[in-house]
């Protein structure tokens, strides 16, 4: 606040308005001056809210030469003369002295936003039905029969033939690794697991009963009821023993001739 304006406040003793002509609506500041003599401060006490306005925050205490000034905000919802009751304001000496100023009565003019053209509108009649103007029928059916030509059309398209495939070429497949490879690198569980794998396929292909799925005693069970004739007894053998090499349960178990004797009975057990 400029000093000018504090020293006017000071020399007043009642309570300015700012703006000048607040309307409905403004950010109002109600200010007055408190003289207090050096050393002395001033409490304002909060602003009471009224029907037609509220405060908008604490009140300001300002320091001014020879004393103080105070401002409120508030805002004022109801347009017409106002009158604000403003609580007292405390000064306070160095000494636990207390002294209070009444705070009196603020008022002031509220000017409204609404124009003068509209201040007191007055009820209009209701306005009559307003009647649907009548259409021809054409457009919509065309409407209707372009899109269902388009839906048609759409479904017609998406329902066409598959297009014929190209016969895949053939794909070179690499050579089986001999098992004297797998050997030597220190791998006879390998070499086991694919004999056995490659057992239970051709069982697979000869009995379809006996699927992979099965465990090896239920497969052997199919194949017994399925093929009598078959070497069901040397199966389970061998199926075991290559089992037992590929978990390493036996240990120093030659496994060549196992797997060679799993590529015979795949042999013979082919249709």
């Amino acid at each position: 606040m400029a000093p000018a304006l504090l020293a006017l406040l000071l020399q007043q003793a009642g309570w300015t308005v700012e703006p000048a002509r607040p309307t409905v609506g403004d950010t109002i500041w109600l200010a007055r001056g408190v003289a207090a003599p050096p050393g002395w401060r001033v409490r304002a006490a909060p602003l009471s809210p009224t029907a037609s306005g509220e405060p908008l925050g604490d009140p300001v205490v300002v320091a001014a030469a020879g004393g103080w000034a105070v401002r409120y905000p508030l805002v004022v919802w109801t347009p017409g003369p106002v009158a604000v009751r403003m609580p007292p304001v405390w000064r306070l000496g160095p000494d636990g002295t207390a002294d209070s100023v009444p705070g009196g009565t603020a008022t002031f003019q509220i000017a409204s936003v609404i124009p003068d053209s509209v201040a007191s509108p007055k009820p209009q009649p209701a306005l009559a039905p307003l009647r649907l103007a009548r259409r021809a029928p054409l457009p919509a059916l065309a409407g209707g029969l372009v899109a269902a030509g388009l839906l048609a059309a759409l479904v017609a398209w998406r329902r066409r033939s598959p297009r014929p495939v190209a016969p895949a070429r053939g794909i070179a497949l690499d050579p089986e690794v001999p098992d004297a490879r797998w050997l030597a690198a220190g791998e006879p569980k390998a070499v086991a697991a694919r004999a056995a794998h490659g057992l239970r396929r051709a069982i697979a292909r000869a009995v379809p009963g006996a699927h992979e799925a099965l465990s090896a005693p239920e497969c052997l069970a199919v194949v017994e009821r399925a093929r009598p004739d078959a070497p069901v007894r040397e199966l389970r053998e061998l199926l075991a023993a290559l089992s037992q090499v590929a978990f390493a349960s036996a240990h120093g178990v030659d496994v060549t001739p196992l797997a060679a004797r799993a590529r015979a009975l795949a042999d013979e057990l082919a249709p």
